[in-house]
């Protein structure tokens, strides 16, 4: 996380031509100045990665920090369990969080709508969630403004900045040999959605434990979801409608897990007498849920509190060790999976 000198509001107005009174008048989004004026201090702001000190003038005396947490993920579950974890540690350390959804039309990231959200304002550092922790242009942008932020699950080519992380194969490798040691050789995955480069390790992960195991793997018993309850649902009904349904039905997540259960109690079969369900996450649904979910807890709490406690460093360390977390994932047996009926 480089730093960089902070530009002055002085310096801004120099640039642009203008007095300072017309740049805070500019940044406080008053009426009362030309568009051609505002768009010429905008790009002054823009070219001097300037970010007025609002939290000097209004948190005067206080440490903490203006967090923003950019995403875009369709896993209400994930979302709702990174938000508590990163609500929770903020207010223990005393930061503020500032959560934003920057897309426009087709879930396209709207970079310009990034860099005035959040670069022209107070916020000090960003969190990206996947999958937009894998957008190679969101994340040019952000080292280009020089902007500190936390890349979570980040699976980009080449990227080394900070990151926190679960190991998303080998997590999606255990789950399948539970399956497989409970004697099932049928088992069908419903996949994530293909923007999220974790769907591709989690059945990398699902594969692996198939081959090494001599269990075949046709397409028949491999569909696509996107991470959400009805995509679960639809999937599932397309599996259990086949002329050689699988025994054992592993989703990517809790959500798509939960649709599986709900789409085979519709069909009238009963979990796991009849087919096991497993998932992915551990969120809080997934002990609700009837029967209660066998799942991978993934650290999503401890992910959000490991990115903003990396954040709210001073003097950040270089370690390898800090920068890059690798945080454990725990397989949850309850009551969802059982061996196959005989």
């Amino acid at each position: 996380m480089n730093k960089k000198s902070a530009a002055t509001i002085k310096e801004v107005a120099e640039l642009a031509r203008v007095s300072q009174m017309t740049v805070s008048r500019v940044l406080n989004d008053q009426t009362a100045v030309r568009d051609t004026t505002r768009k010429r201090v905008q790009a002054a702001i823009r070219q001097l990665n300037y970010r007025p000190n609002i939290m000097a003038r209004n948190l005067a005396g206080r440490t903490g920090l203006f967090i923003g947490l950019i995403y875009r993920n369709p896993s209400y579950g994930y979302l709702s369990e990174f938000l508590l974890g990163a609500l929770d540690t903020c207010r223990k350390l005393g930061h503020y969080l500032i959560v934003e959804e920057p897309l426009v039309d087709d879930n396209m990231v709207d970079l310009e709508q990034i860099e005035k959200r959040f670069l022209d304002t107070s916020i000090q550092a960003l969190i990206v969630v996947p999958p937009l922790s894998d957008d190679p242009k969101l994340i040019d942008t952000l080292e280009r403004t020089g902007i500190s932020f936390v890349c979570v699950s980040p699976k980009l080519d080449g990227y080394t900045g900070p990151s926190v992380r679960m190991m998303d194969r080998a997590a999606a490798k255990d789950m399948t040999n539970y399956l497989l040691g409970l004697g099932h050789k049928r088992i069908a995955l419903i996949t994530g959605a293909p923007d999220h480069k974790s769907s591709q390790l989690r059945f990398d992960g699902y594969k692996e434990a198939c081959d090494a195991a001599g269990v075949s793997i046709d397409d028949s018993i491999i569909e696509r979801g996107d991470f959400t309850y009805v995509s679960g649902i639809r999937a599932t009904a397309k599996l259990l409608a086949s002329d050689n349904p699988p025994s054992a039905i592993f989703a990517c997540n809790d959500d798509m897990a939960a649709g599986a259960i709900a789409a085979a109690h519709q069909a009238g079969l009963r979990v796991p007498e009849d087919v096991s369900v497993v998932g992915f996450d551990d969120t809080q649904n997934a002990s609700a849920m009837w029967p209660p979910l066998t799942t991978i807890r993934q650290p999503i709490r401890d992910m959000a509190r490991c990115a903003i406690e990396f954040l709210g460093r001073t003097t950040p360390s270089t370690q390898p060790e800090l920068i890059h977390q690798t945080l454990d994932y725990e397989l949850v047996v309850r009551e969802s999976a059982g061996p196959p009926k005989s």
